[in-house]
């Protein structure tokens, strides 16, 4: 039996410290002053800070580093974008795709990031991106978990053979289904691809999660679509709302009305601060609107909240490491979610509350639970938030499987 003892830990923001034992692979004890056992290896972890995992629940593998390929997103809208990469996705190939992607993960799991909601673009027929990270899913399950979404970049009835492709998805062993009302040619083309992709989900027991609404645009109402058709079909919690951009556009009184149907839906949502402030407001002179969905109004109506990258160094977003550290940091600006108490609890949005949006089982720091967490330089998140500290340790199952050297800097005069 292997055993590791990891000492003097504070576990999610607690003032007192403890102790971490790991039996293969699982918690089997956490308290103050564990004795060290015979043969038992003893880490000590300096008071620093253990969280679960990180969990990505909003990003695009598949595009990842193809940034300048083959123009730069001079406009920096979501629209050429998407020209961008239609022109960029003829030339893919497995090869290709795998090679960016593993980069990707392997750069994502230095920041601690264990578990991977990745939204592939089905919008091509020969599904070459799927075909890739459905591989990749296999061989990097060690160091991570990919879930996978059948993403149809381009549209479901706005483009050729639209459902086609995204019963293939489907058939192929994707995790969850996906849509992009906003994107549809028409307000019918988009309640239609909403239906379809909700009895898709439930012909083939899956998961869903739609870009919803990623536009500035109020009269955008892709959202209540969504909600009533997750609240009616029973599928509720499994259903991720993903960007809702347009809901910051929305009038007060639309959404006093609808938020009473998202919170009998119990839909997700996850937002994305990085891209989408980056994204949104381009068609605005002044005022500029922020376009950001309502995270705080949301949150405080006991809505599941999740913050996710959304892009790596690709079409829509030329700059970003995958750290999601940077996407809290900036949400809690753009959101004014800057109080002590609000600053402190922000880690849930990349931890319990992404968790909850992929349906993780066995998550979190507690006995009997898989041993998968990871330990910052810092005693706090308070204090790792905002000096930027490096994840140290990253523990899987019981397995370290990505580590740093606390960060060291020296003022000479």
């Amino acid at each position: 039996m292997s055993r590791l003892l990891i000492q003097n830990l504070r576990i999610e923001n607690a003032a007192q410290p403890s102790d971490i034992r790991i039996e293969d692979g699982r918690f089997a004890a956490i308290a103050p002053r564990l004795a060290p056992l015979p043969g038992e290896t003893v880490v000590p972890g300096h008071g620093r800070l253990a969280l679960p995992p990180i969990v990505e629940s909003h990003v695009h593998l598949d595009t990842a580093l193809t940034a300048g390929q083959p123009r730069w997103n001079e406009s920096g809208t979501l629209f050429e974008g998407i020209a961008v990469w239609s022109e960029r996705k003829q030339d893919l190939s497995v090869a290709d795709v795998k090679d960016r992607a593993a980069r990707a993960v392997r750069q994502m799991a230095r920041f601690g990031i264990q578990f991977v909601r990745t939204h592939v673009d089905v919008t091509d027929p020969q599904l070459t991106a799927l075909h890739a990270l459905l591989e990749l899913r296999d061989e990097l399950a060690e160091l991570a978990t990919l879930q996978i979404v059948a993403f149809p970049q381009e549209g479901i009835d706005s483009f050729p053979d639209g459902r086609a492709l995204m019963r293939r998805a489907a058939q192929m062993g994707v995790d969850a289904i996906g849509a992009i009302p906003h994107f549809e040619f028409t307000r019918e083309y988009a309640v239609d691809s909403l239906n379809f992709a909700v009895e898709l989900a439930q012909e083939f027991d899956l998961l869903v999660d739609v870009h919803c609404d990623e536009i500035d645009d109020e009269a955008a109402r892709g959202l209540e679509t969504l909600a009533a058709r997750a609240y009616e079909s029973g599928l509720k919690e499994r259903v991720t709302a993903s960007h809702t951009t347009a809901m910051h556009s929305y009038n007060n009184a639309y959404f006093v009305r609808l938020l009473r149907l998202l919170k009998m839906s119990g839909i997700n949502f996850v937002a994305n601060p990085l891209v989408n402030t980056h994204l949104q407001g381009r068609c605005d002179t002044y005022p500029k609107r922020r376009g950001i969905t309502r995270v705080k109004e949301l949150t405080e109506a006991g809505i599941n909240v999740s913050f996710g990258q959304d892009d790596i160094v690709d079409p829509w977003n030329p700059l970003g490491t995958g750290n999601l550290r940077d996407a809290v940091f900036h949400g809690l600006y753009v959101t004014q979610m800057m109080g002590r108490g609000q600053i402190m609890d922000s880690y849930r949005f990349i931890t319990h509350n992404a968790a909850r949006t992929l349906h993780l089982p066995d998550y979190g720091i507690a006995v009997g639970k898989p041993a998968s967490f990871v330990i910052y330089d810092a005693p706090d998140w308070y204090e790792a938030l905002s000096h930027n500290a490096p994840v140290v340790a990253s523990y899987r199952r019981g397995r370290l499987v990505a580590q740093a050297e606390p960060a060291r800097h020296e003022v000479l005069l």
